[in-house]
Parts: structure tokens; sequence; C-alpha cells
């Protein structure tokens, strides 16, 4: 009986390691699959894809790992900076300099603590790969400074731009809000900086005795997605409003996007925040959403899998549990589909892969790689 039941349990572990067969969903495309690419991940939080195909993942504890084609991991990558893993904070973004292939550097952001809480910080290093992966010169580029979060809104997306300067996205850390409108700190706000850390002369704010010189946009709140638009070379991002007013915004230099002044949501008591919908000098949103969906991880789609979404741009939802499809033509968004709702997963990444598939991370203690494809 023993022996039975020894079997039995280890034919049950056999299955649950076993790969999750594909799903198959509806789009107005046609019938999607989706199948785990790998699995065992704690709270992934950004993916980026290496040269040979291969993926680099962060974990919001704090862990990067690098994941195989065919779902294996490697051991954590050393070298990792120590990170707030409160809250909402964590390891979030990464992506790869655009002469990886010269240089092996990344950037990442994350929680870092300070004080009696933590802030955002973007660092460079560069990965050294191998049977035990890690980090080597790594630096600290930039530190948030204003007002200290307590575990919450900590934006944290990193685009590089062609010109080599580094977008981020800083959130005003929940409980100051208002801050997002100071411009002597960085809460709420997007900053622009060179791949060592220093300040473009070109900055909006350059020159100003009451501004961060760091500081491109501000009047943000919690920004969890960033993606250059291929069409435009626009920066584009969207970012969290409480419940309701999700935004999609494109933010231009020294630009006031109107957080907690103007917007379109309440507060989670059902309280009013803002002041209106709209006031002179400060920008509305190219798109919002009311209710929230909780927008996480931003791509545009240029491969050729999906002939009918080149161009279209994909946001992940947590609170939503579902893949967004956006129609562009510009700088306008238009027509919305809502993809992979059945999955009831928090879709914290999105990602164009060299094979032409999109590329999910789900938000969760056993968070997956998901490859989204055609049905064949």
């Amino acid at each position: 009986m023993r022996l039975s039941l020894v079997a039995y349990a280890l034919s049950l572990l056999a299955v649950a390691c076993s790969p999750a067969p594909a799903e198959t969903f509806r789009s107005a495309a046609g019938d999607i699959t989706v199948e785990t690419v790998a699995g065992g991940l704690i709270n992934p939080w950004a993916l980026a894809f290496l040269p040979d195909g291969r993926m680099l993942v962060t974990e919001r504890p704090g862990r990067m790992r690098i994941v195989t084609r065919d779902g294996k991991l490697s051991p954590p990558v050393y070298g990792v900076p120590q990170v707030a893993a409160s809250g909402q904070g964590g390891l979030h973004d990464v992506v790869l300099d655009r002469a990886f292939a010269q240089n092996q550097t990344i950037y990442f952001c994350y929680a870092e603590p300070a004080g009696n809480g933590a802030r955002t910080a973007l660092a460079r290093g560069k990965l050294v790969d191998g049977a035990a992966p890690r980090l080597d010169d790594v630096k600290v580029i930039f530190h948030q400074e204003g007002p200290l979060s307590s575990g919450n809104h900590f934006g944290c997306r990193i685009v590089q731009m062609p010109d080599r300067n580094l977008f981020l996205t800083l959130g005003e850390h929940a409980s100051f809000p208002k801050e997002a409108q100071n411009l002597s700190n960085h809460l709420g706000k997007i900053v622009r900086i060179r791949p060592d850390g220093t300040v473009p002369p070109d900055n909006p704010f350059v020159g100003r005795p009451d501004a961060k010189p760091e500081t491109w946009s501000y009047g943000h709140r919690n920004s969890q997605g960033a993606a250059i638009n291929p069409a435009t070379g626009k920066f584009w991002m969207h970012e969290h409003g409480p419940r309701g007013g999700d935004e999609i915004n494109i933010p231009e230099a020294s630009k006031n996007y109107g957080w907690p002044v103007i917007g379109y949501g309440i507060d989670y008591n059902g309280a009013r925040i803002h002041e209106s919908t709209a006031k002179p000098g400060m920008e509305q949103p190219i798109k919002y959403w009311v209710p929230s969906i909780a927008p996480s991880g931003m791509a545009f789609y240029s491969g050729k899998l999906f002939p009918a979404w080149r161009g279209n741009l994909f946001v992940g939802a947590l609170a939503g549990q579902m893949l967004v499809r956006l129609e562009v033509d510009g700088d306008k968004v238009g027509k919305e589909e809502r993809l992979l709702e059945g999955l009831r997963e928090r879709i914290r990444d999105v990602r164009e892969g060299p094979d032409g598939a999109l590329y999910l991370l789900t938000d969760n203690r056993n968070g997956r790689i998901l490859r989204v494809a055609p049905a064949k």
C-alpha cells in the first residue's frame, strides 16, 4: 500500500511539473494559442530578450534570471543590489543597452532601501553569462529624490531612445500625490538621463534653480508601462489611475500631465480627488480607462506572425486580468480589443519576441512566461 501511495504521489508531481497544455482563445485576427514557456518565477516583473533568444527576467523579491527558450531557469544572477522587497517595491524593469552585443551592458531599476522607506533607483552593469551568471561593474546612475515611499508607487519602467538617452518613469509614492506637481523633487516625474547618469544639456529644466534637471515631464501618478512607437519614434507611457482614470500619454518636454489636479478617476473610498477633468496648462491623455484596468507592461507590435496587428499597441492589465490590443494611427488610439480574459491572470509585462510572438509575464508567486501566437 505504501509503495502504491508513493507511486501515486510521484505521478501527481510529474503532472504538476509537466508543461501546461496550450490554450486557445478567440481574437479579431483569428484564434490564438497561449503556451507556458517557463514557470516557477516569483512575481516576475520584466523581461528582455538576449541576442540568442534567451530571456533575462526580473523577479520582484530581488532576483534576476536567464531563461532558455525551452524554459530552463538559471541560478539567480549574482551582483544585483539589495532591494526593498515590500509592498509594490522590489526589482522591477530591465533593458539591454542598444550596443549590448558589444558592451554586455544592461540597465535595471528597483526600489532602493533608504532611511525608513525606499525610492526608485536606476543602475547599470555588465552581464557575464555562464553557468553562474553575474553582474560586473554595477553602478547606480540615478537615485530618486523626494519623500520616501512606504512601499507603493515606484513606477520604474525604462526606455532607451535611439540617441541612447534613457527615460525612466517615477511614481509619486502614493502618500504624496501633490508632489507630482513639485518640480523640486522627482516624485511623479519622467526623467531623462544619459547612459552614465549625467543630464543631457537639452533637458527642459536645465538651469532652473526650482527644478530637478533630470525631469522631462511631470504630473504623473504611477507608470508601469513605456515603449517607443516605431511608426513615429515617440516615447509613449501609461500610468495607473485610482478607481478609474488609467491614462496613456505621449510625454513632451516640460509638459504637465495633471496628477492629481485633473483626472478621470475617484479615490478608492469613493471620494473626489481632482479639481476637474481639464485645466489650462495641463495635458489631456490620448486614452483613458474608466473603470480602471490597472495597466502594466506595454509593447508596440511590428512582427510577422500577426500581420493584422502590425503597428498595434499591447497593454497588460493587472486588476483587469487581460491583454488589451489598441489600434494606433499616428498619435491617436482607436479601437480596443480585450484578449485572454479567460486566463484570469494578472499580466505584468508584454514584449514582442524575436520570433514575432508576444510574450507575457503573469504576476503571482508561481509566475509564468507565456507565449502568444496564431493557432495552427
